[in-house]
């Protein structure tokens, strides 16, 4: 059975503050598996924790891509200082530990994140056709009115 498919276009509330932080791995060689695969099997015992300590941590949800070379969630947060704070936790710190002592500065597999800090009417969204995804996970979806059919009216919400 698949995911539920909800008809029609949905949208979230912007009237709260959400941090979505992107966090991945690019693998540079690929014949390097005992370098990149360490750090690939890193994130699940992560995202485990999260999701067993969700409102503690301040952690909604997370979407998972994969291309060629780069595997990227997007993750969201309630703040930036729980965001901060997981970060200084010891699954994270010591996957960082590790990633430091067996990867360094080689060119053999990357990492990256980026951070970005939502305010209250900063941010709109869309969904047509689509199961509970994205920021709709995080904040929950609601039927889009005709007075929110646009983007600007979403922004413009009140």
């Amino acid at each position: 059975m698949g995911e539920r498919i909800y008809t029609g276009r949905f949208t979230t509330e912007n009237t709260e503050e959400i941090v979505v932080f992107t966090i991945g791995m690019r693998i540079n060689k690929y014949r390097k598996i005992h370098k990149w695969w360490p750090v690939f099997r890193a994130m699940p015992k992560m995202l485990k924790e999260l999701y067993e300590h969700q409102d503690e941590l301040g952690f909604y949800s997370h979407e998972m891509s994969m291309g060629t070379r780069t595997i990227k969630l997007v993750q969201y947060w309630r703040s930036l200082d729980e965001l901060l704070a997981y970060s200084k936790g010891d699954l994270h710190l010591e996957a960082w530990r590790k990633f430091n002592q067996k990867i360094g500065h080689t060119k053999d597999v990357g990492i990256f994140h980026e951070t970005f800090v939502l305010n209250p009417g900063q941010y709109e969204n869309i969904y047509g056709n689509m199961p509970i995804y994205g920021m709709a996970k995080a904040l929950g979806h609601q039927k889009v009115e005709p007075k929110r059919r646009t983007a600007l009216k979403r922004l413009q919400q009140k």
